[in-house]
Formats: C-alpha cells, sequence, structure tokens
C-alpha cells in the first residue's frame, strides 16, 4: 500500500518531523513518500476557486483561515491522488509517528482512521480491529488514515457542496456515515509546532505546552 506524509518541504520543521515519520514507518514495513503541502504562498486560495471549493467553512475562530484552507487542499490533493492510482492508500501528517504495524491487510468501507486522538476529549475503543468511528464525531485528528479510492471518489464530490472546513472536522460521521476508525490506535502525533491553528485553536491539543510554537 503507497503511502504519503504531508510536508511543507520549503519548511525546515516541516521537512524534520516528515521525516522522523517516514522512518518510523519504515521501522513497520511501511515505505513512505513526501507529498508536497498547499500553502498560502503557493496560491491556496486561487487553487480552491480553480476547483470550486467554497471558502466560507474555513473562515472559524481556531485557525488562521488560509493555512487551514492550504492543509484541506492538501488532504484533497491526496484524495484526488488515490482516485488516480485506483488502489488503496495511507495519508499522514508531518508530526505523525507510527508506533506499531499498520492494519494495511483489513478490510474496511472507504476510510479508516489509524490515528490516536491528538486534541480534546474522546471515547476509547472497545472493540480490537475495525469499529464504526468512536473517538468522536468526527476524525480526532487527520494525521493518520488509510483511503480507499470510493471514499476518495465521496470526499472529493462532498467539497464542492458547501461542506468544506478543517480537514478532520470535515471528516465526520454525518456527512459520511461509513467512516470507520481502527484500535488500538497504530499511529500517534507528536507535535511540537503548528501551521494551521491560532493560539486559541492549540489549547485543546494534548501536546500543547508553554514552548509549543504557532509558524
Amino acid at each position: 500500500m503507497k503511502s504519503f506524509v504531508i510536508t511543507i518541504t520549503d519548511n525546515e520543521k516541516s521537512v524534520t518531523a516528515a521525516n522522523r515519520c517516514i522512518a518510523s514507518a519504515k521501522k513497520f514495513g511501511i515505505n513512505t513518500e513526501i507529498h508536497d503541502a498547499i500553502t498560502p504562498q503557493k496560491g491556496a486560495l486561487g487553487l480552491a476557486y480553480k476547483k470550486e471549493i467554497p471558502i466560507n467553512g474555513f473562515k472559524e475562530r481556531f485557525s488562521r483561515f488560509e493555512n487551514c484552507l492550504s492543509a484541506f487542499l492538501s488532504h484533497l490533493s491526496l484524495w484526488e491522488k488515490c482516485i488516480e492510482l485506483n488502489e488503496p492508500i495511507i495519508i499522514f501528517e508531518h508530526d505523525a509517528v507510527v508506533m506499531d504495524n499498520i492494519p494495511t491487510h483489513v478490510n474496511f468501507d472507504g476510510l479508516l482512521s489509524i490515528g490516536e486522538p491528538s486534541y480534546g476529549q474522546y471515547g476509547v475503543g472497545h472493540i480490537l480491529g475495525v469499529n464504526k468511528l468512536f473517538s468522536k464525531q468526527y476524525l480526532p485528528g487527520a494525521h493518520a488514515y488509510m483511503l480507499k479510492p470510493n471514499g476518495a471518489r465521496e470526499l472529493v464530490r462532498g467539497s464542492k457542496t458547501g461542506r468544506a472546513r478543517p480537514t478532520d472536522v470535515y471528516l465526520n460521521n454525518t456527512y459520511f456515515p461509513w467512516i470507520q476508525e481502527y484500535y488500538p490506535w497504530p499511529v500517534v502525533a507528536k507535535d511540537t509546532f503548528t501551521t494551521i491553528q491560532n493560539e486559541e485553536g492549540c489549547i485543546a491539543k494534548h501536546n500543547f505546552n508553554s514552548v509549543y510554537e504557532i509558524i
């Protein structure tokens, strides 16, 4: 299964974190490629208009508007990649660290979250393996998930309908009731900085502390 880590390639901290993700995945037999992130400087706003992605959902209190939009578009570009390859893929964000075997052998409907919740309160799984989304009503951080082409097509289609918003919130069980979650989670987020949230949006992060950076 091909694996990609979203990386801001002109940001040293992002590249360092992504290389850590790649090394951690390799320990468990997963070869991961860097996937160049979309950023405000690389024309995120223009790309959103070109792809007919409504932008109002990204104007919210916890994130910086264009940065949040850029993150969504970076994920969207990998949803499109999944469709193009016509095979399941793994999507990581740069702060993901693989801690255990990733269940590439299991069957899932369209999207399987494999990342331990990285912020806020959450539910804990009681059944080992594939479950309905249980930790939250939306992805508990979009730092690690497996995606099939059928799921990718639904995500791309939904992004043009006015539902588009911060990636993890967009990936919810109301819009997409087929989203599933694997337990125990084999991937964690080890974040020491953010390129998306503002200070208010960082407070709920489990790794937030006095030296956490907003860049």
